[in-house]
């Protein structure tokens, strides 16, 4: 599969400045050659490397011209994938981007499947998995923090670490088997259990302080979800409008408006936040409403935080109570929402303990509500050392690693044959080697390209 010549469209379909039809393998010169007409009478072939040219696509059974094109032609193995790349920046539209494809691939090319140009990459040694994995991070980062922690992954950071602690199990198991073959023969290589118990557990503190992070990350990569809860007419609608800076959901004095979930994604101090507004919790009557109030109560049991929206002009009500009853247990921030028709809405509220009070009308306390947000996201969340743990394969790999590891010093105290204890020590060095794809197998690669567009 490796010697055929892929294409794909690599950036979105939609109206846009440019649009790029990616070539990838041996034939991507040849085909560009058949297709493209440059200004000045060139020929692709006698391109220079990583260098741009002006003319146009031709459709090689009519003559016509297709679109007029920037080429790029890119020598491997000077390139993402390590092979001859052509890359043809069309017109940013659909009509022509999809015609270039097709004429690309009438003379000589297949698509590419599913993130088969990163794979390829990964084949050919320019990225390892993790970094290919944080190929798609960066693509689909929702904040800065995101972006940041994806950014330093594909530059190599987490591999790093990775294959420091495996070059240390390497040369633990070299050790192990020597003493295993030769036993005595080498004093160099002689291994007491004290020290190869030792050596485990500075293996075991690296991978500890990974994972330490590891929900940190995951928070950073898919955010968390938030549900606005209330009775009616509290002002949930306005809330969400209010963080969102915009007039996502409809507004209005009359009860009951919102009759199913609004969802959006919020940035709240590098956070995602998919933020939902939804129906308010009350006695409904019609069957719409019924419909909307159950979805509501359905979302409450998905909800990493609930935003509880209390009216600061009416006071606390029985089904205020009611909604802070049924949700005892869970975390929650109490938002006194209207301040600008009750300055002095916290001391309607005592007896509720910690509140926050904000006006979705005027903007004020919001800042507060975002902190606070913040806060109780990444509570009791260390910041961790080194690279950032994102993705759960990540953390399941060095779990595993881990359990080895630990069984592998306990071998060591229970004075177990260095036979035995190497076995845990190869399955946690095994594991580690799934993170940067050198031990992962063909069903991991396939679950983690499968994740990447056509043309990435």
């Amino acid at each position: 599969m490796k010697e055929d010549t892929i294409a794909a469209v690599s950036t979105p379909l939609g109206e846009g400045g440019i649009g790029i039809v990616r070539i990838s393998g041996p034939e991507s010169v040849e085909i560009g050659e058949k297709v493209f007409r440059h200004t000045g009478g060139k020929h692709v072939r006698e391109f220079a490397t990583h260098t741009l040219h002006l003319g146009k696509v031709i459709d090689t059974d009519t003559g016509q011209v297709v679109d007029e094109v920037l080429l790029t032609v890119m020598k491997g193995p000077r390139t993402f994938t390590g092979e001859d790349i052509v890359e043809i920046n069309c017109h940013g539209g659909a009509a022509p981007l999809m015609r270039t494809l097709e004429v690309v691939l009438g003379n000589g090319a297949r698509l590419a499947e599913p993130g088969e140009f990163s794979k390829r990459a990964f084949l050919n040694g320019k990225i390892d998995l993790a970094q290919a994995e944080a190929i798609i991070d960066v693509i689909r980062a929702k904040t800065d923090h995101g972006l940041k922690a994806a950014v330093e992954n594909l530059e190599g950071s987490l591999s790093k670490e990775i294959n420091k602690v495996r070059s240390v199990l390497s040369s633990v198991l070299g050790r192990v088997e020597v003493n295993i073959d030769f036993p005595g023969e080498d004093p160099t290589a002689e291994l007491k259990t004290e020290e190869l118990d030792a050596l485990l557990a500075e293996s075991a503190r690296s991978i500890k302080r990974l994972l330490s992070g590891a929900k940190r990350g995951k928070i950073l990569r898919e955010g968390i979800k938030a549900v606005i809860v209330g009775k009616p007419n509290v002002g949930k609608s306005s809330l969400l409008n209010a963080l969102l800076k915009e007039k996502r959901a409809i507004v209005t004095e009359v009860p009951g408006t919102t009759r199913d979930v609004i969802e959006e994604m919020l940035n709240v101090g590098g956070i995602p936040i998919r933020i939902m507004d939804t129906a308010g919790i009350h006695e409904a009557k019609d069957e719409v409403e019924k419909m909307g109030v159950a979805r509501s109560r359905e979302l409450l049991g998905q909800a990493d935080i609930v935003l509880v929206i209390l009216d600061a002009s009416t006071g606390l009500e029985d089904e205020d109570l009611q909604i802070l009853n049924a949700l005892a247990d869970r975390p929650k921030i109490v938002v006194i929402n209207k301040k600008d028709l009750n300055a002095n809405a916290e001391g309607s509220f005592n007896e509720m303990g910690e509140t926050i009070s904000v006006s979705a009308k005027t903007g004020e306390g919001l800042n507060l509500l975002e902190e606070k947000i913040r806060a109780m996201v990444l509570a009791e969340q260390p910041r961790g050392e080194g690279a950032l743990i994102t993705r759960v394969r990540h953390e399941d790999a060095l779990k595993h690693a881990l359990g080895h590891l630990e069984e592998g010093r306990k071998g060591c105290r229970q004075g177990m044959p260095l036979d035995i204890i190497s076995i845990d020590i190869r399955e946690a060095w095994t594991g580690l080697g799934e993170i940067t794809g050198e031990t992962a197998s063909e069903e991991i690669l396939d679950r983690v390209f499968s994740e990447f567009c056509i043309g990435k």
